[in-house]
C-alpha cells in the first residue's frame, strides 16, 4: 500500500493506493500557512489517520511546488512557512519511516508516464497550463530532477524569438515573480491566455468566457486563439529541440480546451528540424488525482529523488 500527498498553496490531499495503484481512500484539507509547525502537524495527522484506517504503516510520497535540491531542502513561494525548513527529516522522524519527495509537476509527469498506453514511450514531457505554467520530464520511467531540483521548470524558460514574430516586436516583456523577465509562464499559462486577450483587445474576459466565445464563432476570440495556438506551438517546438520528447502530455485548466489537440500538433513542425518526427500530443488522463498518484509512485522509484 502507498500514500501519496499532493501539497499546494491552498490544499493538502492524501491518496491511498494499493500496489497496483488502485485508489482506496482520499482526504483533502486546507493548507495551514500560519506556521511551519501547523503545516508539519497536518501531514503527520493525515498519515496517522491513514495508518489507523488501514491498520498498517505504508510508504509515503510527497509532491510539493518548488525546488527540492539534492539535500531535500525545499524552496517554495506557494508555501513560505516550509521554505528552507528541514521538512523531510522532521517528517521522517515523526512518522518513523522514510519519505520520497519531489516537485508536484514532476509527480504529475510520473503519473501520466505510468499510464498503460504511455508506458512504452521512453521520453515524456508533461506541460501544465494552469494558473501558472509548470512541467516535468520523465526518461525511461524516471523523473529528471537535475542538480538544483529545477529540471522541468519550463515556465521560466524565456519565450523563443519566434514569439516576437507572433506577438509583435513591440510586445511588452513582463517581469515574472521568479525574478526573470519574459518567462513563458506570463504568456502561455491560463492567466497568460487571459492577459494576452486583454492586451490585444482591452477586454478582461476569463479563459472560460474566451473559449465559449471561440466555440460560438466569435471572430475576435478566434483570432486570439489562433495567435495563442501559434505561440504555444513555437514554445513546444523550442522545448522539443532540448528534450525531443516522444509524447507531450498537457495538464491544467487549459488542457480541457480540446481544440489544442486538433490544431497545435500540425503547427509544431514549423519550429523543429525538418527531419524530426512530431511528438504525440495528449490530454492528461488522471485529472485531479494525478498529483497524489504520482507522489505515491515516487515510493516505487527511489532514484527519482536522488
Amino acid at each position: 500500500m502507498l500514500y501519496g500527498f499532493d501539497i499546494g498553496g491552498t490544499k493538502i490531499e492524501i491518496g491511498v493506493f494499493d500496489d497496483a495503484l488502485n485508489p482506496l481512500w482520499t482526504k483533502r484539507i486546507k493548507t495551514p500557512l500560519d506556521s511551519y509547525y501547523s503545516f508539519l502537524q497536518s501531514i503527520i495527522s493525515l498519515t496517522n489517520e491513514a495508518d489507523h484506517l488501514f491498520s498498517q504503516s505504508s510508504q509515503v510520497g510527497i509532491g510539493i511546488p518548488g525546488f527540492i535540491n539534492n539535500k531535500r531542502s525545499i524552496y517554495t513561494t506557494n508555501i513560505p512557512v516550509v521554505s528552507h525548513q528541514p521538512f523531510a527529516s522532521d517528517l521522517e522522524k515523526a512518522i518513523k519511516r522514510p519519505i520520497f519527495i519531489n516537485n508536484d509537476a514532476n509527480c504529475f509527469a510520473l503519473s501520466e508516464a505510468f499510464n498503460d498506453e504511455l508506458k512504452p514511450y521512453q521520453t515524456i514531457l508533461a506541460v501544465i497550463l494552469g494558473t501558472g505554467l509548470g512541467g516535468g520530464i520523465v526518461v525511461n520511467h524516471q523523473v529528471i530532477s537535475g542538480l538544483n531540483g529545477c529540471a522541468g521548470e519550463i515556465g521560466h524558460i524565456r519565450l523563443p524569438i519566434d514569439a516576437l514574430n507572433i506577438l509583435g516586436r513591440d510586445m511588452q516583456i513582463l517581469a515574472c515573480g521568479c525574478g526573470l523577465s519574459g518567462c513563458a509562464e506570463k504568456y502561455l499559462s491560463g492567466n497568460g491566455f487571459e492577459w494576452l486577450y486583454q492586451y490585444f483587445y482591452q477586454e478582461p474576459f476569463s479563459a472560460k468566457q474566451i473559449i465559449e466565445r471561440y466555440y460560438h464563432g466569435d471572430q475576435v476570440a478566434k483570432l486570439h486563439v489562433d495567435r495563442y495556438f501559434e505561440l504555444l506551438a513555437a514554445y513546444l517546438g523550442h522545448l522539443m529541440m532540448i528534450i525531443d520528447a516522444e509524447v507531450i502530455v498537457i495538464g491544467g485548466g487549459l488542457s480541457n480546451f480540446d481544440a489544442i489537440y486538433q490544431d497545435v500538433p500540425s503547427r509544431i513542425g514549423k519550429y523543429i528540424l525538418p527531419k524530426m518526427t512530431l511528438p504525440r500530443l495528449e490530454k492528461a488522463r488522471f485529472g485531479d488525482s494525478g498529483g497524489t498518484r504520482g507522489a505515491a509512485l515516487l515510493c516505487l522509484r527511489p532514484s527519482n529523488i536522488e
